[in-house]
């Protein structure tokens, strides 16, 4: 696997496509390598099982034109932190060597997704120590970890303007048919859930379009960065639109 640019990584398969799918596929197109990694199969969830979670998973990568799609088994249900997942993690940052890793808030509704957001930071970090993790590759740092929003808000540091993309956003989320809402698909014979609601795919694109007002754009991607970010021309973090 040769390098990637960008690393987007998920607690659960949808994961990334909802918070962040707009931005993955804006980096491809833009002529980045993209690749996405789910730490688990989300094979404990309500719909749908492991094997067709990773198939789903599968073709909303292609939707979004990432090079690269990887799992690890940290655990769906109560994502696991030990060093074992760490230095498996640590293996994966330093097999794909990114610049930028995409990844869960510190703090959301799914205890998971806390959770895979400690796990990648801190492996962030580890991955470019000489003598962890020995064996798993040689040591590399991501320069940047910004986290993608989930279900509970926060103040972003940055939003970035998707609405040229959103429609590869919506074809990657029609890829998890198990778990998503589509008005035209045939109702599965499972229990009904939250994000399988008319309601979640509706408030999905409300929180892109109010997003997408602060900044002037009809769409948009928020992002929290625990650090300050670096600006080398201040007109190009202008808002546009109307004043």
């Amino acid at each position: 696997m040769e390098k990637i640019d960008v690393l987007a990584i998920g607690a659960h398969p949808d994961d990334v496509e909802l918070g962040c799918g707009g931005t993955v596929a804006l980096l491809a197109e833009q002529g980045l390598r993209v690749g996405l990694l789910h730490l688990t199969r989300g094979e404990a969830g309500t719909r749908g099982s492991g094997e067709e979670r990773e198939a789903e998973a599968r073709a909303a990568a292609a939707a979004l034109g990432a090079v690269a799609v990887d799992f690890l088994d940290c655990g769906d249900g109560s994502l696991r932190r030990g060093e074992a997942e760490e230095d498996a993690l640590i293996e994966k940052i330093r097999r794909y060597r990114p610049d930028i890793v995409l990844s869960p808030a510190p703090s959301d509704r799914h205890p998971d997704h806390g959770r895979a957001h400690r796990l990648v930071e801190d492996c962030c970090f580890y991955a470019g120590l000489r003598r962890r993790a020995v064996g798993r590759g040689e040591p590399h740092r991501p320069a940047a970890n910004f986290s993608y929003m989930q279900n509970d808000a926060f103040v972003p540091a940055f939003i970035v303007d998707v609405t040229a993309t959103w429609g590869k956003k919506q074809a990657s989320l029609a890829a998890y048919s198990s778990q998503l809402y589509n008005a035209g698909a045939t109702e599965r014979a499972e229990p009904s859930t939250k994000v399988a609601s008319r309601e979640f795919a509706l408030g999905v694109e409300g929180r892109a379009r109010h997003f997408g007002v602060l900044i002037g754009v009809e769409l948009g991607e928020p992002f929290w960065s625990r650090v300050p970010l670096a600006v080398a021309d201040l007109r190009a973090v202008v808002p546009r639109g109307m004043r």
